[in-house]
């Protein structure tokens, strides 16, 4: 999904992309409990450039991701997936990944010129491609609602709006591997250090 987004496309089949994760030895099932190898992936499979985020989606990274996605560049989260696909916090059991493509942003005011009103949606503002435009000033973190995260999962029909803080909350707890997968009788490749050391609190920015 984060490949179609990247320009120029990159699309590649997905069982060729768990091929080559398989080959690698990242996955067995087509799971993936490591943000560094999910980033490897994406280098050789996508030809991307990566950036790999430690420490969370807040504090000095918070910025980071927002002008990422203001850009237009894909983000890659693992979060814990609820059952409505959303972010919830379950120490790491319903661990999942997702990619998010854009972002609303809550602003006080009309922004500069190089934006354009949606025509059926009074309030709701989009960069115009063509034009140079400054971004808007960041909501600062802790501001209630002011951000949202255009998100997607692989099972999911369709995008949803993930309030921010719920995301970052969600991949900052991701901690254990599930007791039902480890009672299943299936392998499965977790890194040294197990789901703590392999997803909590990181994230892949994707440019192309």
């Amino acid at each position: 999904m984060a490949g179609t987004v990247l320009v120029p496309p990159s699309g590649i089949p997905l069982e060729r992309l768990v091929q080559m994760a398989v080959e690698r030895g990242y996955t067995a099932q087509g799971e993936m409990f490591s943000v560094a190898n999910m980033g490897r992936l994406a280098e050789e499979a996508l030809g991307c450039q990566v950036e790999l985020l430690r420490g969370g989606l807040g504090g000095p990274n918070r910025g980071r991701v927002l002008q990422h996605l203001v850009s237009g560049h894909p983000l890659l989260i693992p979060y814990d997936e609820d059952f409505n696909h959303e972010p919830c916090r379950r120490k790491g059991y319903k661990a999942h990944w997702a990619v998010s493509t854009g972002v609303l942003l809550g602003v006080q005011g009309v922004p500069s010129p190089g934006y354009a009103e949606d025509p059926e949606l009074p309030g709701l503002f989009h960069p115009v491609p063509s034009m140079p435009h400054q971004l808007p000033s960041l909501p600062e973190e802790g501001s209630l609602g002011a951000v949202y995260l255009l998100s997607k999962q692989g099972k999911s029909w369709h995008y949803q709006l993930w309030d921010y803080d719920q995301v970052q909350d969600s991949n900052l707890q991701l901690t254990d591997f599930s007791p039902s997968r480890a009672a299943d009788g299936r392998v499965y490749v977790v890194p040294a250090g197990g789901v703590r050391a392999g997803l909590c609190g990181q994230a892949l920015l994707l440019r192309p």
